[in-house]
């Protein structure tokens, strides 16, 4: 079946085309919310934007962040199971996707089937009917709503004669376009390389049999019984793999010793988690003042922020803002990214993120969990903020307090509800394990400091020989105030 246009907002994609047919360089949405942030998102969208630049590698073993150019693709897609309305919704998800990875959708179509063909995918009759769509809307890009083998890539390109790309390469190449550290990039290069190791496929006269040098002879490491170009692209793949994983692995021990000093502290640890654009960056803003990157896109952030925050009682904690999750994740994503979403599995507790405004809010809760227990993060407490309440009707807010009763409903936009969340916070992350009071003399000014900053007072008098304490403190700095029992 085809989808209905509406289905994507036709309307705003139309506008967008026809303001860059016009050449209008000032098309750049404003995602800005009230309080100013999202910064850099000029720039960014500005390079998600360029024309004329195209995302195939000339060199497939050279994984770059690059631009995008403006793309028009038809979105395809299997629905094996459920409801039609979450086909349409997925579909829903993959053009959102597609949008944010710089192309224009300009039709869509889903084939109902017990399971994706073997070799095209969508059947061979369907896939003849894709090839006449693409030709009749002049797309130059297929986009497939699954992750394809290397064979049906194949065969359905040579069926729609046009590149065809499917959800993981996509996924991967908003990854590219977004990640901004040193860490970031080399996570998603990473992942990126694991995806294409086994999809090379003699793409190009380059790839296609034993390299030669200039003079007519292999260089090097390549002569011998016969080793073709692609086996020698393989081998160069694995040997940056290799490189990369050394250097995610120290990237690692010192993010470890950054969180072995906040546990020597006996901070408490608050992860943001949640689907992708659920708003976890806009909340960590509202919460703490952060100044992190805003934007009405998918996967706007990758690396994470970690915050100290003071709850009114005192308490200090951190809240980290972690990368977006999204329904079938790509399994490369996760595991490049493991180190980033251990601050997830390390955490007292976690802020599960929803945008309330989705069609399925209980389909981006499960594949939220999913993906947490696919971390060893599963155990962790979980604290369910359903965001952007200002922009849904009552009665769908009625029915998310029936679908999550303990959930705490905000709008990181407008404040609505922050206030309710800093009770629950207030009740959620640990409390110090030990009370005690303390007569603490003036001299020993900096245990009374540390007591504020990372223990709960509960009562403080100063008399003529010290501050007289009552506090709950960590059991380390318990050891140290023993000696000041009252």
């Amino acid at each position: 079946m085809t989808l209905p246009a509406d289905a994507f907002d036709a309307s705003t994609l139309d506008r967008s085309l026809i303001k860059l047919t016009e050449a209008d360089s000032s098309y750049l949405p404003n995602f800005f919310d009230d309080s100013g942030d999202g910064f850099d998102l000029e720039d960014r969208a500005a390079l998600r934007r360029v024309p004329g630049l195209a995302t195939e590698l000339d060199d497939v073993t050279e994984v770059e962040y690059r631009q995008l150019r403006l793309e028009r693709v038809v979105l395809i897609g299997v629905w094996t199971s459920g409801s039609p309305r979450s086909a349409e919704s997925s579909m829903a998800e993959l053009a959102a996707l597609a949008t944010t990875a710089g192309s224009v959708v300009l039709d869509a179509l889903v084939q109902r089937r017990d399971r994706p063909d073997a070799a095209t995918y969508v059947g061979s009759g369907k896939a003849r009917e894709l090839a006449e769509v693409v030709a009749a809307t002049g797309a130059d890009t297929v986009v497939c709503d699954g992750e394809l083998t290397p064979g049906q890539l194949r065969q359905l390109e040579e069926v729609v004669k046009v590149k065809v790309i499917d959800r993981t390469a996509l996924i991967l190449d908003i990854f590219a376009q977004h990640a901004t550290s040193r860490e970031g990039k080399a996570q998603v290069e990473l992942a990126q390389l694991q995806y294409m190791l086994p999809r090379l496929r003699g793409w190009g006269e380059s790839m296609s049999r034993a390299a030669a040098s200039g003079g007519g002879r292999a260089p090097i490491g390549t002569r011998g019984p016969g080793e073709t170009k692609i086996e020698t692209d393989r081998r160069r793949l694995r040997a940056r793999m290799a490189r990369l994983r050394r250097e995610l692995a120290a990237m690692t021990t010192v993010r470890e010793t950054k969180r072995s000093a906040r546990r020597r502290g006996e901070v408490p640890s608050v992860a943001i988690a949640g689907y992708t654009n659920a708003g976890k960056s806009s909340l960590l803003n509202r919460l703490t003042g952060a100044g992190v990157l805003v934007e009405d896109a998918l996967f706007a952030t990758l690396d994470p922020t970690v915050r100290r925050a003071t709850l009114p009682d005192g308490r200090a904690f951190t809240l980290t803002d972690t990368v977006g999750f999204v329904r079938h994740l790509p399994h490369q994503i996760v595991e490049a990214f493991r180190s980033t979403l251990e601050e997830v599995a390390d955490a007292d507790l976690i802020l599960h993120v929803v945008d309330g405004s989705s069609p399925e809010p209980a389909a981006q809760i499960s594949a939220v969990r999913e993906v947490l227990n696919d971390i060893d993060a599963g155990g962790v407490p979980e604290l369910i903020v359903v965001n952007k309440v200002d922009a849904v009707e009552p009665t769908v807010v009625a029915g998310l307090r029936q679908l999550a009763p303990d959930a705490v409903f905000v709008s990181a936009r407008t404040g609505e509800g922050l206030a309710a969340l800093v009770d629950a916070l207030c009740a959620r992350v640990p409390h110090p394990d030990v009370e005690m009071r303390v007569l603490v003399p003036y001299t020993r000014g900096d245990l009374v400091s540390r007591v504020h900053a990372n223990g709960e007072v509960l009562t403080m008098e100063h008399t003529e020989t010290g501050t007289r304490l009552s506090a709950r403190v960590s059991s380390g700095l318990a050891a140290e105030l023993h000696a000041y029992r009252a």
